[in-house]
C-alpha cells in the first residue's frame, strides 16, 4: 500500500477508535506505532517512540502542566469555588439575574486557579445551582449556564488545554496564556448581558433573585476577604507573567504554593492535600501520555506524507485568512460533536498548523479562534463532556435532555463571542503585544 493511503488509513482508524470510546492515549499511540511499523520497519518504529518519550517530555515548560492541575486540585479541596460565590453573591444582590451572573462570575474567577472546564461546571453546578433553584430559576437554564459558562475557566489563565496547545504547536505558552485574557472576558460580559436580557424578556426564568434579603456595604466589602486567595494567585499567574517578573514556571509555582498554604493553614484540610496531589498526578500523568502518543502519531502522519498534502490542498482552497480560520473553527465545532478538546488538538494540530504557518496567519490569533471553538464543543450533544460532568452531580429531577436543552442559549451566545474573536484579531493579539518580555 502506498505510504499515504496507509496515513489515509490511520486516520480513519484512529477516528473509528475514538468513536467507540477508546482512550485517547491508546487510539493515538496505537495507530501511530503500528503506522510507523507498516512504513519503516518494527525496530525504527520502536526507536521514534523511545526518542518521542525521551524528547517531547525532556521539555522544562512541561513542568507548568502539573503545577497548572495541582492548583486546580488544591483550589477543589479549598473551596475555593464556595468562598468565591458566596463573595461575589452580596455584590450582585437583588440585581434582577445577579445570582447567575454571579454565577458567571464565579466560574470565571475560579477558572484562574482551576484551569479545567469539567471541573469548575460541576463544582458550581453543586454550589451555585441549588442557590439560583432556592429562589426561582429555571432549572434547565441554571445547569445549562453552569455547563456553559465553565469554558470560561479554560481561557483566562492558568490554561491545560492552552498549554497543551502550545507545546503541540511549539508556540509560546506565555504569550498564548496572557492572550486568552480577552477572549475569555468577552465569553464573560456577554453570557451577563444574555442573562439580563432573559431576565427582562422572561422574568420568570431567573426567579425571584432581586428580593433576596438586603446586603449592607459592610457586609460586601467583608466578603472581599473570600476572594483573597483567587486574588493572590491571579496576581502571581497573570501580572507575574505579563510583567516579565516571573517566568511562567516561576509563577505557576508561585501560585500552587499559596494554594497549598491556604489549605493547610487557613482551611486546616489536612487529609485533602493527599487527595489533590493524587488527583493532580493522575491528570498529568494522562497529559503527559497524550502527548507522547501523538507525538509518535503525528511522525506517523509526516513519514506517509499525510501533512504535506494536507498543507497542499488547504493552500489550494486560496482562502483568506479570515475564511481560513472560519473553516477550521466550524470544523472543531463539528468535532466537538464527538471529542473532548484534548483529543481534538492532538489530532488536528499536525494537519492544519503547518498550513496556517506558512500562510502566515497570527499564530495567537488562530490559536483563541481555535481554542474557543473547542471549549464550545464541550457543550455539543452528544458528547458534551461539560453537561455529562454536571449531569454527574445534578439534583435528581434534572435529566441530560434537561441540560442540553438548558445549553442551547449560552451555546448561541458563545458563537456570538467567537464571530467577534474571529472578526477583530486584535482582541486576541493586543495583551501579548503589551507584554514585558
Amino acid at each position: 500500500m502506498e505510504p499515504f493511503w496507509l496515513g489515509i488509513l490511520g486516520v480513519v482508524l484512529l477516528l473509528a477508535l475514538l468513536a467507540l470510546s477508546v482512550h485517547v492515549v491508546v487510539a493515538l499511540g496505537l495507530v501511530g506505532f503500528i503506522g510507523l511499523a507498516l512504513l519503516t520497519g518494527f525496530d525504527s518504529a520502536l526507536a521514534v517512540l523511545g526518542n518521542t518519550m525521551l524528547y517531547k517530555t525532556y521539555n522544562l515548560q512541561f513542568v507548568v502542566i502539573p503545577l497548572f492541575v495541582l492548583m486546580g486540585t488544591l483550589a477543589s479541596v479549598g473551596e475555593v469555588s464556595r468562598d468565591t460565590y458566596s463573595a461575589l453573591s452580596l455584590w450582585l444582590n437583588r440585581v434582577r439575574g445577579g445570582l447567575g451572573m454571579a454565577t458567571v462570575f464565579g466560574c470565571t474567577a475560579f477558572g484562574t486557579v482551576c484551569g479545567s472546564s469539567m471541573v469548575t461546571a460541576s463544582v458550581f453546578a453543586k454550589v451555585a445551582v441549588p442557590q439560583m433553584r432556592l429562589y426561582g430559576y429555571d432549572k434547565k437554564l441554571s445547569y445549562g449556564l453552569v455547563s456553559a459558562a465553565g469554558n470560561i475557566g479554560m481561557l483566562i489563565p492558568p490554561s491545560v488545554l492552552i498549554m497543551f496547545y502550545a507545546m503541540m504547536a511549539n508556540e509560546s505558552p506565555g504569550s498564548l496564556l496572557i492572550a486568552g485574557i480577552s477572549p475569555g472576558l468577552l465569553l464573560l460580559v456577554t453570557f451577563c448581558i444574555g442573562i439580563w436580557v432573559i431576565g427582562r424578556i422572561k422574568p420568570a426564568l431567573v426567579g425571584a433573585d432581586h428580593a433576596l434579603p438586603e446586603v449592607t456595604w459592610r457586609q460586601r466589602i467583608t466578603g472581599i476577604r473570600l476572594l483573597a486567595p483567587l486574588i493572590v494567585v491571579a496576581s502571581i499567574v497573570i501580572a507575574g507573567v505579563f510583567t516579565g517578573f516571573l517566568s511562567l514556571t516561576e509563577a505557576s509555582g508561585g501560585g500552587a504554593v499559596v494554594l497549598f498554604l491556604y489549605v493547610v493553614i487557613f482551611k486546616r484540610a489536612f487529609k485533602n492535600i493527599g487527595i489533590a496531589l493524587l488527583d493532580a498526578t493522575s491528570m498529568t500523568a494522562m497529559l503527559l501520555f497524550i502527548f507522547i502518543s501523538a507525538g509518535v502519531f503525528s511522525k506517523f502522519l509526516t513519514m506517509a506524507g499525510v501533512t504535506s498534502v494536507a498543507v497542499d490542498w488547504l493552500l489550494g482552497l486560496e482562502l483568506s485568512h479570515t475564511g481560513l480560520v472560519i473553516m477550521i473553527s466550524v470544523i472543531y465545532l463539528v468535532m466537538g460533536c464527538f471529542l473532548d478538546g484534548i483529543s481534538m488538538i492532538a489530532v488536528t494540530i499536525p494537519l492544519v498548523y503547518p498550513a496556517v504557518k506558512l500562510l502566515g496567519i497570527d499564530p495567537i490569533w488562530f490559536a483563541m479562534s481555535a481554542i474557543l471553538a473547542i471549549h464550545i464543543g464541550t457543550i455539543t450533544p452528544p458528547v458534551g463532556l461539560n453537561v455529562y460532568a454536571v449531569k454527574g452531580v445534578a439534583e435528581a429531577d434534572v435529566g441530560i435532555e434537561d441540560i442540553f436543552a438548558g445549553v442551547l442559549p449560552w451555546f448561541l451566545l458563545s458563537l456570538v463571542a467567537l464571530a467577534f474573536i474571529i472578526a477583530f484579531p486584535i482582541l486576541s493579539t493586543i495583551l501579548p503585544s503589551m507584554m514585558v518580555k
